[in-house]
């Protein structure tokens, strides 16, 4: 069994990567993990999957060290398994399990004992390891072809935990994962002795660990205990520089009133000095010495009242700096508003693909939460909602308009820019008219002319979102398909303040319970073989 380590595990120095277009994502890097579970969290487009990969030895850096002290585990986001895989192969003890029999069966060979090694109860590790996360109904001789993704993910980190190793990387573990699944997960981390280093915007997930560290513009800052305990101290952080802040700008226009005043003062000294002169008609060199001096005096207190406006202009963009840019999306969208009594929505005797039956009224502006375990049909139930599914049998009514969110966020044409895409969604509306909602959408001036295509992942989100909410007609029942999956925990916040600005109805299928809990639902409803209403959770 690998130690662990009592010092630094993960020490990352000088580290500095760029892709291959010459787009630099961490120049000079400097981080060191210890023991303990840490949360990396960060904007999307930061670098933190980018960073694990080259922890993990996937990616090589342009520049700088990475040293890992013992063994490496890592969980790679977006997984897929080769599905020809045995189970025992996936959780890397086949040859051990295959040496195991042939001794059992009377084979002496040495190279049996040293497949075993000193693992003699490698099975009986496999399947507790796999009934703690919730895969007991697989055989060790099945075949992986059946999993789920999220069941991918489980036996990925089975095999890992069997492993041993030293230092654990996780990366967005908890996407693709249901409810039950999620909580097996944070059994396994809450547990974890060793060092571990997980990037998730999952808030559950990060009440596990024992520090944060925030990557910003390519610097780490570290804060102490769980995500909680993080909100807390950036809360006060940030109040403190609001008001920072607030008296640097005072500041500013208090230096400029006061070189304004000073100029006006010294204008008029000068003015009245010259004037003096000539009435009492000074000799022209006593003149010219007076006037001399009083420019002087002028440049040396026009350049005191300079220096310190310049001295509050720093003090004012060190302020700007220490003052996070998480800006939020305000928008205001009553053309979605839906009556308290209108029917929205009518599901009679739907029967889904697996034998699914859903019967549903949704009526005003109802907000839905959508719950249940992977496979159960929710994306398939969506889907039919939305009119891209045709049910085997029962009836789908919509009479308002709606759209849909789908998990995949292929909506856009990537060769069009942001506002090209939301003219295609909303064909009447001008040119300034889009540009002006999509500034709400923290889409300004260039940022709203990016193509598609090189939109990050909360850009893509955005975009996405406001195409769907600027629609024409605009959308009066809303579909949101895990819409928090790899989205970092800013654009999770934007959602939350987008959708609040909503007025229509809503269904949102998600495992994600604080981003539920925070939309102000009416019912939640479980798809289970049929859909029934169940108490919030």
């Amino acid at each position: 069994m690998a130690h662990h380590p009592t010092t630094t595990a993960v020490l990352c120095t000088e580290l500095s990567f760029e892709w291959p277009d010459g787009k630099p994502v961490l120049d000079g890097f400097q981080l060191a993990v210890g023991p303990g579970r840490t949360g990396l969290i960060g904007l999307n487009g930061a670098g933190k999957s980018t960073l694990l990969r080259l922890i993990a030895g996937e990616l090589a850096p342009t520049g700088g060290t990475v040293r890992i002290d013992g063994e490496l585990g890592y969980l790679p986001q977006g997984l897929t398994l080769d599905t020809t895989l045995r189970v025992d192969e996936a959780l890397g003890i086949r040859a051990a399990r295959e040496a195991l029999h042939a001794i059992e069966s009377g084979d002496t060979d040495q190279r049996h004992f040293d497949a075993v090694g000193d693992d003699w109860d490698v099975e009986e590790r496999a399947r507790a390891t796999l009934d703690r996360l919730g895969l007991h109904r697989l055989g060790l001789d099945r075949t992986t072809g059946e999993l789920s993704g999220g069941e991918a993910v489980l036996l990925r980190l089975a095999a890992l935990l069997l492993a041993r190793p030293d230092v654990l990387l996780l990366d967005e573990p908890t996407n693709n994962l249901d409810r039950a699944a999620r909580e097996r997960l944070y059994e396994t981390v809450a547990g974890w002795n060793g060092v571990m280093l997980i990037v998730s915007h999952d808030r559950e997930l990060l009440r596990h660990v024992d520090q944060i560290a925030d990557l910003r513009d390519g610097e780490v800052t570290w804060y102490g205990g769980n995500f909680e305990e993080y909100e807390r101290t950036l809360a006060a952080q940030q109040e403190t520089a609001e008001r920072l802040l607030r008296n640097a700008e005072a500041d500013v226009r208090r230096q400029k009133r006061d070189l304004a005043e000073a100029r006006i003062r010294l204008d008029r000294s000068a003015a009245y000095g010259k004037k003096r002169s000539v009435t009492r008609n000074d000799p022209h060199i006593f003149a010219g010495m007076l006037k001399r001096k009083g420019q002087e005096t002028a440049g040396r207190l026009q350049g005191m009242h300079t220096e310190r406006l310049e001295e509050a202009k720093a003090r004012l963009d060190a302020a700007e700096e220490a003052v996070r840019d998480d800006a939020e999306i305000r928008i205001d969208l009553p053309r979605t508003a839906v009556p308290a009594g209108r029917t929205v929505l009518t599901l009679d005797r739907v029967r889904l693909p697996h034998g699914t039956t859903a019967d549903l009224d949704l009526r005003g502006p109802e907000r839905i939460a959508l719950v249940g375990r992977n496979g159960a049909g929710k994306t398939t139930l969506l889907r039919t909602i939305a009119g891209e599914l045709a049910p085997p049998a029962g009836e789908v009514v919509t009479p308002v308009p709606l759209r849909h969110l789908p998990q995949r966020l292929d909506l856009l044409d990537e060769e069009r820019s942001v506002v090209e895409n939301v003219k295609l969604f909303a064909p009447t509306a001008g040119d300034n008219a889009v540009r002006a909602r999509l500034a709400r959408f923290l889409f300004r001036g260039a940022r709203a002319d990016q193509p598609a295509a090189t939109l990050s992942g909360g850009e893509r989100f955005r975009a996405t979102l406001a195409a769907l909410l600027l629609a024409d007609p605009p959308p009066q029942l809303l579909l949101l398909d895990e819409p928090t999956n790899n989205l970092d925990l800013a654009s999770v916040r934007q959602l939350t303040q987008a959708l609040s600005a909503y007025r229509g109805a809503l269904i949102v299928a998600s495992h994600d319970l604080p981003f539920l809990r925070g939309l102000g639902l009416t019912r939640w409803l479980e798809l289970d073989g049929e859909l029934r209403t169940v108490e919030p959770m």
